[in-house]
This record gives C-alpha cells, sequence and structure tokens, in this order.
C-alpha cells in the first residue's frame, strides 16, 4: 500500500521482504529508508545497523520508521539509540504527512550527495596540482643534463671556439625550455584544468626530433644504448609549439632507455604517412602486454616489475605525451609483442598547410647584431645576475653600471646621467618598487626608462608593479630579444 502511495506521488520506491534483501541493496545506493516497526526484530536491526555502519564517511542515510501508536515503546527507544539518522511516524498517518516527511528527508539525503561531489571535486583538484608539481618536477631534470654536460666541456682546457659556441648553443636551447616551463608553474589553476596554451607556429619536425635526442643524450649514452635517427629526404613541417613537442619526443626516448636493459637498442623515425607526420619510436626493452596498451597512457601507471629496471619514476611521461599530442590534433598509439619483446610508440601529426613559412630551427637570435647606446643602470642584489646583464649590455653599446642595493643604485643615479634602469624587485631593505617611485621622485631621473625585471609574476605583483611606476614589467631571465626592443624604442636622455 505505501509502495502505490508514494509512486502516485512521484517517489520511486524499491520494496523488499526481508531486511537481509534490503541490506543487501544499500550499498548500491538509496534515498531514504521506510521501515515498519514489526520488521525489527533483534536480528533485524543487527543487519540494519551493520549495513548503516557501513556507510562511506560522507553519508548518512535517513532513516523513516512507521511505528505502532505510542512511539515512546522499549523497541522505537532501542531503534532510536542504535541509529543514527532516525525519523519515527506513528500510525496512523496521513498520506500527505508521509508523502511531506519522505520529500524532506529525500532533500536531505540529496545535498549529501552534492556534498560528496564537491568532496570529490575538490579531491580532483588538489590530485591535478599535485600531478602537476610532478610532473613539472620532472620536465625540468631534463634540460639539466645538457647543461650541467656543457659547462663542464666548456671548462675542458682544450676547449676550442668552435666548441664553445656549440655548447653555448646548446645552454641556450636548455635554459629556453626551461624558462617555458617555469612560466607554466605561474599558471598553475590553468595548467590543472588542461589549459596549456600552446605556440604554434609551422616547425620542422627534425628540429624537434633533435632538440629531444640533446635531451635524452645522457640517459641513453649512460646505459650503452645503440642510438638511430631516421629523418627524411623532404622536411617534415607540422604546425605545433617545438618546446612542447621536443617534450614529447624526449619523454618517449627516455621512456625507452629506461626500460631497456644496458645495451639495447633505442631508435626513433620519422616519416610521412598521407595527410600526416608519423613518429615512431621504438626499443628492445622490457616491452608491455596486450592489456596494457592503453592504460599505459593513465596518469602513475607503470607496467609491473619494470619501474625497477626504469630506476623508479613517476608515471607521469606518458600521460604528459598522449595530453601534448592531442592538443595538437594528433594521436599517440602503443604496440608490443609482449614482454621482453621491445615496445613501440607511434605519434601521428596532422602536415601543415604553411610550409612555406617554417620557424628558423636553429633559433638564432635576432639580436646579436643590435646597438643599445644608452646608459643603463642595472640593479639585483644577485651580484652574477646583476654583473652579467650589465656585461650583456655593454657588449651591446651601452654604458652599463651594476647595483647590489637600492642605496647603491640611489647614490650612482646622483653622479650620472642615466637613460634607463632594470631594477630587481625582490631586493632586501629597499625593494625595487621603492627605488622605483625615489627614482621616479627625483626631478633628473623622472623620465627615464623604468624595467622590473623580477621572478613574480602573479595579477597582484603586476598591479604592485605599474603602481610604482615602472614603464615595463619582465620576468626573469630576461629574454634578451624583448629586453633590448623596449631599450631602442626608449630615446636617449636629451634626445
Amino acid at each position: 500500500m505505501a509502495d502505490a502511495v508514494l509512486a502516485q506521488s512521484g517517489i520511486a520506491v524499491q520494496a523488499f521482504a526481508a531486511m537481509t534483501d534490503l541490506a543487501a541493496e544499500l550499498p548500491r545506493g538509496a534515498g531514504a529508508l521506510l521501515v515498519a516497526e514489526e520488521v525489527l526484530t533483534p536480528p533485524a536491526r543487527a543487519q540494519l545497523t551493520t549495513a548503516l555502519a557501513a556507510q562511506p564517511p560522507w553519508s548518512d542515510i535517513p532513516v523513516l520508521i512507521l511505528a505502532r501508536p505510542g512511539a515512546d515503546s522499549p523497541l522505537i527507544a532501542d531503534v532510536m539509540a542504535q541509529l543514527p539518522n532516525v525519523t519515527v511516524i506513528e500510525r496512523p498517518v496521513r498520506v500527505a504527512a508521509l508523502v511531506s516527511a519522505l520529500r524532506t528527508a529525500l532533500r536531505a539525503r540529496t545535498r549529501q550527495y552534492e556534498l560528496r561531489a564537491l568532496l570529490d571535486g575538490l579531491h580532483q583538484a588538489d590530485r591535478r596540482k599535485t600531478e602537476f608539481l610532478a610532473t613539472l618536477a620532472h620536465e625540468l631534470r631534463n634540460p639539466l643534463a645538457p647543461i650541467s654536460t656543457a659547462l663542464s666541456l666548456l671548462a675542458h682546457p682544450l676547449a676550442t671556439a668552435d666548441d664553445s659556441q656549440r655548447q653555448h648553443e646548446v645552454m641556450r636551447r636548455q635554459v629556453d625550455h626551461m624558462v617555458r616551463l617555469v612560466d607554466d608553474l605561474l599558471e598553475v589553476s590553468r595548467i590543472t584544468r588542461g589549459k596549456v596554451d600552446l605556440q604554434r607556429l609551422p616547425v620542422p619536425l627534425d628540429a624537434a626530433i633533435r632538440d629531444a635526442v640533446e635531451l635524452s643524450r645522457p640517459l641513453i649514452d649512460a646505459a650503452k644504448h645503440t642510438l638511430q635517427v631516421t629523418m627524411p629526404d623532404d622536411a617534415l613541417i607540422v604546425d605545433g609549439d617545438l618546446v612542447r613537442l621536443t617534450q614529447v619526443f624526449s619523454n618517449l626516448l627516455n621512456n625507452a632507455a629506461k626500460y631497456t636493459p644496458a645495451g639495447g637498442r633505442v631508435a626513433i623515425d620519422a616519416r610521412p604517412d598521407g595527410a600526416d607526420a608519423l613518429v615512431e619510436v621504438v626499443d628492445s626493452g622490457v616491452g608491455l602486454d596486450e592489456d596494457m596498451l592503453e592504460p599505459i597512457f593513465d596518469m602513475f601507471v607503470q607496467v609491473g616489475g619494470a619501474a625497477r629496471a626504469a630506476q623508479g619514476g613517476l608515471g607521469i611521461g606518458l600521460t604528459l605525451v598522449k595530453s601534448l599530442v592531442e592538443l595538437h590534433g594528433g594521436q599517440v598509439s602503443a604496440r608490443s609483442e609482449g614482454r621482453n619483446r621491445g615496445s613501440t610508440f607511434s605519434v601521428r601529426l596532422p602536415l601543415s598547410r604553411q610550409a612555406g613559412q617554417v620557424a628558423a630551427a636553429e633559433h638564432a637570435p635576432a639580436w646579436e647584431a643590435a646597438s643599445v647606446p644608452h646608459s643603463i643602470l642595472v640593479v639585483d642584489d644577485n651580484r652574477d645576475a646583476a654583473d652579467s646583464l650589465a656585461e650583456l649590455l655593454r657588449a651591446l653599446g651601452a654604458t652599463a653600471f651594476a647595483a647590489y642595493s637600492g642605496a647603491q643604485a640611489l647614490q650612482l643615479a646622483a653622479e650620472r646621467r642615466l637613460d634607463a634602469a632594470v631594477l630587481d624587485i625582490g631586493m632586501p631593505g629597499m625593494d625595487g618598487c621603492d627605488l622605483a617611485r625615489r627614482l621616479r621622485g627625483s626631478p633628473a631621473h623622472s623620465a627615464m626608462l623604468l624595467i622590473a625585471l623580477t621572478g613574480w609574476g602573479q595579477e597582484a605583483d603586476k598591479q604592485r608593479i605599474n603602481e610604482a611606476g615602472f614603464d615595463h614589467h619582465m620576468l626573469k631571465p630576461a629574454d634578451a630579444a624583448a629586453l633590448i626592443g623596449v631599450l631602442q624604442a626608449h630615446p636617449r636622455n636629451g634626445g
């Protein structure tokens, strides 16, 4: 009868003849429980108590008991003491009252489900942030290897001028790579929502593959692997972000090196395939079972027993590969003939229709022949940072002075005519913003070009820098071309 009455009121009901059946069904989910007092024998009460105790922490399912007249009976008192969320409704009850009580219970239960969804969202956001930070740490390690090697080669007494130029190019490319990753750190909220901006240009794939090989070479050489690189005669041009594509192929090469026993074979092969470019990374390593070919791209998934062979790892590299390839409109897949029979990872990317507008693969600095005949003050409490930037500006024709504190900067400014000042913000004592206000307040320097060069890049930092009177805000490390462009656009003091 209750079933029929509630169904007429739009409340979905599932009826059970025994408490055992209800307790078995409860883990699948329910809005409320409606139980007749007569059912609540001691065994049934024990079953219901056990079922309710097994609820997850967010859950507190309402239990409505239809009781005989006289709701203060010992049985009802025991039930109210044992069960957590009980409402007792004495019979006879009006239909409207029963429906109203159930709807109130269901609304409360709906709030519980909404709270569960909110908690799940918070857990997911926290997990994504943790995953991002782990990914960043993972990716920052890769450029450090060629930088460290290049520094060692530069320190070698037999290094030639050609060697020095080549190693400087290596270090500059890797620093550019790291700067892009650190820029992502400043946009954590954007990254955790999966919104990564690609700087897309027509890019030759051989440039991305060459840079990836450079990143992965120390790992490949350390394992004494044989590396084979095969490229077609005609350039394969894709619309992509060179740094991100380099990440894709370096991650695949790193994985191949880590999961291949010492002295193995690693190959990367690029070729046209219809309207796409197909790049395959092949290794002679531990291989994959068929049931792992798709899950291997999921976050934190590693092949059982293979993590030790790879000397650890966070299980995030292939997830990053999949995300970046898909952002480029491509696809990535894996295949293997089984354990210890090697693996092949295939990346398919659409070929560009703008092959004539290819970005320069060598990244030659456009500012090498620039001239900056300005008088410039560089202020940074990090002496190496101040001295190196001042030295660069002098090499471009500027008269550059370095100061290591706000007080020293004011003294230099009082003694010299200055066209511009490049100021660090996070200095102890008088910080860059205070220094900028002091310079702006001086009639002799009110028209000076002020450039903030800092590691702080949040919106609040930008607002504070603007309010201090700066003309430009740049993030460390300085982009030389952008800095020189700003300086060249500013007239020298007095014309």
